[in-house]
């Protein structure tokens, strides 16, 4: 394995672009290649069995593209398969967990929403970092059904859109929280629109970034940064169902290719 070799990502659609953007901003030498399972998506309602064969699929595709570093941008499928993926595949892993740790360690109300798939609430992974980090706080869990496939259809400002959102995050409000979680790579591309509905001062939290942290730490424990610096990387995403939903969050450019492929 060399340091030329580019990053993989995976996701079950366009979410894991908001990790993916993290990881471009802070390693802007790497190269990347990016699966968008959209046709698949969403993951939080399939069973663990399907979401391993699918998360198999994906790591095997970005494995023939000689990739060094796979990171699972979707919470679903880090939850549900990448210890199975460990397991079996003989490459480094980064996965993408909800954020309770520093929303449990912060909040003052003791009272944090976590908002995330079916998928993510129900694993075992999802459970034992709960426990780790939630004694003394109430922990609300909202399952944000429907919200990821409005997002695939690119309808993030649709009135069904704000009416889900309404709905999932006003009761949390009764009971107080001052976190609010977010426990899909899809969630921060609802932002905006969450922020209408929550008092300034309940602080928004994602995975993004801590994500793209862990991806430069592994590759560098590994010697595994990119060396060239002269220029910058070069970014192929592809999606295997609606193109144009996927260039609505990622602008193709001379160094961001972004293309239709069945995967």
């Amino acid at each position: 394995m060399t340091s030329s070799q580019p990053i993989g990502i995976f996701d079950s659609g366009i979410g894991g672009t908001s990790v993916w953007k993290e990881i471009i901003q802070l390693l802007p030498y790497e190269n990347t290649y990016y699966l968008a399972d959209s046709k698949n998506a969403p993951y939080g309602q399939k069973s663990k069995e399907e979401i391993i064969a699918l998360s198999e699929k994906n790591t095997e595709w970005l494995l023939n593209q000689n990739c060094k570093i796979i990171v699972v941008a979707c919470n679903t499928a880090t939850t549900n398969a990448i210890v199975h993926l460990r397991a079996k595949y003989d490459i480094p892993f980064v996965g993408i967990e909800p954020a309770i740790k520093p929303a449990a360690l912060q909040s003052k109300t003791k009272t944090i929403g976590i908002l995330a798939t079916k998928g993510t609430l129900s694993s075992d992974l999802f459970h034992k970092t709960t426990q780790l980090y939630s004694d003394g706080i109430d922990v609300i869990e909202q399952v944000g059904e429907g919200l990821v496939t409005l997002i695939e259809k690119g309808e993030i400002h649709s009135k069904e859109m704000e009416h889900l959102l309404s709905k999932y995050l006003k009761p949390m409000l009764l009971k107080n929280i001052d976190f609010l979680v977010l426990g899909c790579t899809h969630y921060p591309y609802l932002i905006p629109q969450i922020t209408k509905i929550l008092p300034k001062h309940i602080t928004i939290i994602d995975s993004g970034e801590a994500v793209a942290k862990q991806t430069q730490n592994i590759l560098g424990h590994k010697n595994l940064l990119q060396l060239d610096r002269t220029r910058l990387g070069v970014h192929k995403l592809h999606t295997n169902s609606q193109l144009e939903i996927l260039k609505q969050f990622v602008k193709p450019s001379e160094t961001i290719m972004v293309t239709y492929m069945d995967f």
